[in-house]
């Protein structure tokens, strides 16, 4: 009987050691400690691929109501120019000087080759006639008559009255 209580007075000062272990820094740590490690903790930077993961993510998070308008703003701005200052860099680790002009180029460029539809805006198929979110003709030619249609978001060839769009 007497290594029972042996056993479970040595059981209760473990316990109670554990205990105080545990709890100790929540009770006696200073304000100036805690402040100290809040401030030289490292920001945690997000590169390349998580960035991009990122920007999904905060979408997702926006459009299902966990995120707040406000935050998504500070946030999409965050991880864009993360990603950004990310793909410039080449494969050495070297910063791609690479001027706002010429980014407009390029994206002006790559916008010539698509169809644009006047609502929907630029088309991912580059050989669409019709939009395939809203169905409106894009700009092009009749397929009846064979005439050449600039009115973008037309609904009717202007030659032979040939209903263009679906």
């Amino acid at each position: 009987m007497t290594s029972a209580f042996i056993a479970l007075g040595i059981g209760t000062v473990l316990a109670v050691g554990a205990l105080a272990y545990v709890l100790y820094p929540i009770f006696f740590a200073t304000p100036q400690r805690a402040a100290a490690r809040l401030s030289t903790a490292p920001q945690p930077t997000i590169t390349g691929d998580l960035a991009v993961a990122a920007l999904r993510e905060i979408e997702f998070d926006r459009a299902t109501g966990k995120l707040s308008d406000v935050d998504y703003a500070q946030l999409k701005e965050r991880y864009t120019r993360e990603a950004l200052a990310t793909m410039r860099r080449d494969t050495t680790g070297k910063t791609i000087a690479a001027p706002d002009d010429a980014i407009e180029a390029v994206i002006q460029a790559y916008r010539a080759q698509r169809p644009a539809c006047a609502v929907c805006g630029p088309r991912p198929e580059t050989d669409a006639a019709f939009c395939s979110e809203c169905g409106r003709y894009l700009v092009g030619a009749c397929e009846q008559c064979g005439r050449h249609v600039q009115e973008i978001g037309a609904r009717f060839c202007s030659a032979c009255g040939h209903r263009l769009a679906a």
